[in-house]
């Protein structure tokens, strides 16, 4: 449904603004859920039984434009790497509709505008999401020279768990549950992302390009499994360190119980069932994000 939406907005958009929308990977919401849902449990988490619904319009608005900014920078830096495989030799960079110097303007309005949607839940909020910029600029770069460039962007996406965490109580003086919360991002993105990394792996391995899915092999199942017990363990750590109610703990393992199944199942080498499983992933932060609702309740 959301992909509908998402896709039906850009479609009808005028021509003038569609190429700055498709930077921004609106029509691709997968990429923003993925990013949110963290934070959603981090808000949840920290709020009790009545989430603030500010804090969670703000943080999931910000997800959105956030991302666009990072997919910004992102096509800005790979335009040569994107116009060399067939699956991003569309993008607007890559294809010449949009200009370098249009998407750096683009990207930086995106990220200015989210610090300033941050700013009605606090003004610390805008700090913790700034002080993550850096890294996102930092992170096309991973792929060049360093051998597992999914390891960085784990630690990346998860620090949106921070900013969930602070625009619901207006505090940078984090918990331990709060780290156990990144830790269960952080594991959960090198799973989606060693998945969505298999649909360019031939392409990859020709241009030189560093990936999960290159570093992994044909041992990537048994590594993306490991990862999936180490993300449920640090939600169900964070949990512990928290009064929250038993149904939180049967929630997240049926959660997990989910994704192994996803894994399971997944041909790596065929690029759409990567696709299609890179998708389904966000079904079990939908679902870990109930088990911490559950959990309030119960």
């Amino acid at each position: 449904m959301l992909h509908k939406i998402s896709a039906g907005v850009v479609t009808k958009s005028p021509d003038s603004i569609r190429s700055y929308l498709l930077l921004m990977r609106l029509d691709r919401p997968t990429g923003y859920v993925l990013y949110l849902l963290p934070a959603l449990w981090a808000v949840v988490l920290a709020s009790g039984e009545r989430p603030d619904l500010l804090a969670v319009a703000a943080v999931a608005v910000a997800a959105v434009l956030i991302r666009g900014f990072a997919c910004a920078v992102n096509d800005v830096i790979d335009k040569e790497i994107d116009a060399r495989v067939a699956r991003t030799v569309s993008r607007p960079v890559a294809s010449g509709t949009v200009s370098v110097r249009n998407a750096i303007l683009w990207a930086s309005a995106q990220a200015l505008v989210a610090l300033l949607v941050l700013a009605v839940a606090n003004l610390e909020t805008v700090l913790v999401a700034l002080a993550t910029y850096p890294l996102i600029v930092a992170y096309p770069f991973m792929k060049r020279f360093f051998v597992w460039p999914s390891a960085f962007l784990g630690l990346v996406m998860s620090t949106y768990v921070f900013v969930g965490w602070t625009a619901s109580t207006g505090n940078a003086d984090y918990p331990p549950a709060v780290y156990g919360l990144y830790a269960g991002g952080a594991f959960w993105t090198l799973i989606h992302d060693a998945i969505y990394s298999h649909q360019d792996k031939e392409y990859d391995r020709k241009i030189g390009v560093r990936s999960s899915a290159l570093l992994f092999g044909d041992a990537t199942k048994a590594w993306l499994s490991l990862f999936l017990v180490l993300s449920a363990a640090g939600v169900l750590w964070a949990g512990s360190l928290t009064p929250i109610g038993w149904a939180f703990y049967v929630v997240v393992v049926l959660a997990a119980l989910y994704l192994a199944y996803l894994l399971f199942r997944v041909d790596l080498d065929d690029p759409k069932a990567c696709w299609d499983a890179f998708v389904a992933n966000t079904y079990y932060g939908w679902i870990v994000l109930a088990a911490v609702v559950a959990g309030q309740l119960t």
